[in-house]
């Protein structure tokens, strides 16, 4: 199927149902479906052929989203554009990877107009809410458009999302994701966050359209579901949302998490109608999880996913969390699932053999789960994809219940004194700190280990600790090798728009006047 097809397949099913609600505003599917045939006829009719490079530069909000739906309506590739970047980045994502058409709100119009000039392959411009200083409004652009749904061919390797990498370790390369594997991931979600008995999802999008939260909208679109969704990251707004319209499903990064596990009286929030609340995109630490199931009921759903291979590698179930009516062991909790069925996972050392369980190397996806390459970089593209198998950059290990664990990412590890330490197993023990709100785990230069364990702390919020008590705290849970050299408090950690810790940003004043790096 196209990825198009999902939507319309929603669409079919409940023509007059509530496709999405923001604040007091309901869209049916009829009007929303509408506005993306009008969106791609128009496209269409400007005459540009497929795979077109489009972006959509906007806050959460349900008519960019319907552009995002135009784009794939006329087979063009949308280039997800997180309003929460900064301009520079946003300029280095929109001219690298050739955007032809920008669609954006009248919010950040001031940026637009100032980045303009410098991006001379953007040859057409649209204000989604308003009329543009020199861009038409969406609707004067699209309404000599008919509403009916044109007739486009397309090929399932075809290129309909072109995202950048996270950027947590360099520049962001753009990853080609098609209707195959799109598909795949839809496929995946749909298995993995069951409805039976005539339920439908009404899924939260609280975190960026742009990142994991916009794919994870599809899903509920093609079951006739209604997507509720949150244009700030509030989370009074949220939780609030939550109770008012029955949300089902929702995702959230660990770091969110976190921050609501603290605030007063969450205990009393209602969160009946949630199945599913979903956490990945950082590891989690394994104390606050369980913290979080003993406050908001079972419904913690790990997930484990990269751009590469679109956000379903791996998925822990709600009830796999728990083993006989009590929760799981810390083994288990600190998993990320079981591998999902239209794939294969296994864990290869340098030279591509695969590992036997519980052996320890880097985790290998093969399937219609996997990109297509990394956008006009052939030589990273040959360098991930390896005789078919995607090479995550993550190292960890199957067990022998044939769970995932992520002991790293594959840049991060650390070599002190010759023994390699991998940062989330000390982040793990850090987070089980009753002061610990989050932290980070580098390597630093030392002339006498080569590289030291460093810890950057965030503290919960009127707690204190010693920087010597959290050194003592490794040292008796790791020893001495994986245990910190020193700590670092810090008011809050350098995060992406998605809340992934930027560890790069942490390391580089302390390595920039050296050659090396490691």
């Amino acid at each position: 199927m196209a990825i198009i097809d999902f939507y319309d397949r929603g669409w079919g099913l409940n023509p007059d149902g509530i496709a999405y609600i923001q604040g007091a505003r309901s869209y049916t599917f009829d009007e929303v479906g509408a506005l993306s045939c009008r969106i791609a006829n128009t496209l269409l009719a400007l005459g540009l052929p497929k795979e077109t490079k489009g972006a959509v530069w906007s806050a959460n909000d349900v008519t960019a989203w319907a552009c995002t739906l135009g784009l794939w309506r006329a087979n063009m590739t949308w280039i997800p554009v997180n309003a929460r970047n900064s301009a520079q980045e946003n300029h280095y994502i929109l001219d690298a990877f050739d955007c032809e058409v920008m669609f954006y709100q009248d919010e950040f119009a001031a940026i637009i107009d100032d980045l303009r000039p410098s991006l001379p392959k953007v040859r057409h411009w649209v204000c989604i809410d308003a009329e543009g200083r020199d861009a038409p409004s969406l609707q004067r652009w699209s309404a000599e458009q008919p509403s009916t749904r044109p007739e486009v061919g397309y090929d399932m390797d075809d290129v309909i999302m072109l995202s950048p990498t996270g950027g947590t370790t360099g520049m962001p390369k753009g990853v080609m994701n098609t209707h195959r594997s799109t598909q795949t991931f839809i496929a995946h979600f749909m298995l993995a966050c069951a409805y039976r008995n005539g339920e439908t999802p009404v899924n939260l999008a609280a975190a960026p359209m742009t990142h994991t939260a916009g794919l994870l909208a599809v899903p509920c679109t093609a079951q006739g579901g209604t997507v509720v969704v949150v244009t700030r990251p509030d989370p009074a707004v949220m939780l609030g949302a939550i109770a008012q319209h029955k949300v089902t499903e929702f995702f959230l990064p660990p770091t969110v998490i976190y921050k609501l596990l603290e605030m007063p009286g969450i205990e009393t929030i209602d969160l009946s109608s949630v199945k599913y609340l979903m956490y990945g995109a950082a590891p989690m630490s394994v104390q606050k999880l369980k913290k979080a199931i003993e406050v908001f009921g079972p419904i913690m759903a790990g997930g484990y996913g990269q751009t590469e291979a679109p956000a379903s590698i791996a998925f822990l179930r709600p009830d796999e969390h728990l083993v006989d009516g009590k929760l799981a062991g810390d083994e288990r909790l600190s998993s990320v699932g079981r591998p999902y069925p239209l794939i294969r996972v296994e864990v290869m050392d340098d030279d591509q053999r695969i590992l036997p369980r519980g052996a320890t190397g880097e985790i290998c996806v093969r399937g219609d789960l996997v990109m297509k390459g990394y956008y006009k970089q052939p030589d990273k593209t040959a360098e991930t994809l390896i005789d078919g198998w995607l090479h995550t950059g993550d190292i960890g290990h199957i067990d022998t219940e044939g769970y995932l664990h992520l002991t790293d990412r594959k840049k991060d590890m650390i070599i002190s004194g010759g023994f390699n330490v991998y940062p989330s197993e000390v982040e793990q023990v850090l987070w089980s700190h009753p002061a610990v709100q989050d932290c980070a785990v580098i390597g630093v230069p030392d002339e006498k280990w080569g590289e030291a364990v460093k810890a950057v702390i965030e503290l919960n919020p009127g707690q204190s600790v010693s920087a010597q008590a959290l050194i003592d705290l490794c040292k008796e849970r790791l020893g001495h090798v994986m245990a910190p050299k020193s700590v670092d408090f810090v008011d809050s950690l350098p995060r992406s728009p998605v809340g992934k810790v930027l560890k790069k940003d942490l390391r580089q004043p302390y390595w920039q006047t050296l050659d090396r790096k490691i």
